[in-house]
């Protein structure tokens, strides 16, 4: 079901859903900075807000998330600039809305797709980056220690990796036989005792871009030492969302627990393209996740409100 942006026509690529003090707020991908929505409830209407954070002349603003540390608001997002392509930034506000300031690179190198959290252990960054040095190349993701929210321990531990050839971005990348493949998009959460981590793989043009997760009974609280299980179908690719009848190009999402159910807020294109949306079609939707016992399941709604 698509998110309620009344007659409003832009699209919410990458959309990270934030709650505080009973409003909510939506961050997305943008080209001249991070834009961002808010709502007095998620199946409301959502008014545009406008960009809430740039950086200089950089462009590109991919895959905000947001996280409140004390008294501050913390943005990271990936953005280019020249000689730059798709670092992770971070800035800080005193309202979710912004504007975000004090801007700071978090790397020197292709970095995106933040999600950060806190747990008793501290501040942990969630991220994907790319490793050419394994038999499925492409990007996965990793966490990382914040030793404060502008300074990674920079000892990231590789968590899920590429496994299926439906996660393949693009075959033979380079030219020399080795096909790329992207897993992206990570989002963590804990529930009943388990720990979860939800990712999209593949390119979001294909049709097998999708929504998975690994997962691990675990309460560890530091977040680098805990095993995850990427889920498979005894070994298949098995994934949570993937094109169906109605939508395709499901993915990178963020999950809210909202009046005791859990829901994925994603992105995605109608299949009939009669949406009146030009360029980027992907709009913010919204789905029910059914969560028990280290097994997520989604219930999609075929409805276009």
């Amino acid at each position: 079901m698509k998110l309620n942006f009344g007659t409003l026509k832009r699209s919410q690529p990458d959309p990270f859903i934030f709650e505080d003090g009973g409003k909510y707020y939506l961050y997305v991908t943008a080209g001249k900075g991070t834009e961002a929505y808010s709502a007095d409830d998620p199946f409301g209407e959502w008014k545009f807000e406008g960009v809430v954070f740039s950086v200089g002349t950089h462009h590109s603003y991919w895959a905000p998330s947001v996280i409140k540390v004390g008294d501050w608001y913390y943005i990271y997002v990936s953005c280019e600039d020249e000689g730059m392509f798709q670092y992770l930034h971070v800035g800080r506000a005193k309202t979710p809305l912004g504007p975000f300031e004090d801007p700071k690179c978090l790397f020197d190198k292709f970095s995106i797709d933040s999600h950060v959290v806190q747990t008793e252990a501290g501040l942990f960054l969630w991220y994907a980056e790319d490793n050419k040095n394994t038999d499925r190349i492409g990007t996965r993701v990793y966490v990382d220690r914040l030793l404060d929210p502008y300074t990674p321990a920079y000892q990231p531990r590789e968590v899920i990796v590429p496994t299926c050839d439906e996660e393949i971005f693009m075959r033979n990348r380079y030219g020399d036989g080795r096909d790329w493949h992207t897993i992206e998009g990570a989002f963590w959460f804990e529930e009943d005792g388990w720990q979860y981590v939800m990712y999209s793989g593949a390119c979001y043009e294909n049709d097998t871009y999708h929504i998975g997760y690994a997962a691990a009974k675990s309460d560890e609280a530091d977040l680098t030492k805990v095993d995850f299980v990427k889920h498979t179908a005894d070994g298949a690719f098995d994934p949570v969302m993937i094109k169906n009848e109605y939508e395709e190009g499901v993915g990178h999402h963020s999950v809210l627990k909202y009046k005791g159910d859990y829901y994925a807020i994603y992105h995605g294109r109608d299949i009939d393209t009669n949406d009146g949306l030009k360029g980027d079609r992907r709009t913010a939707r919204i789905c029910r996740l059914h969560v028990k016992d280290g097994v997520i399941t989604a219930e999609r709604y075929a409805d276009r409100v």
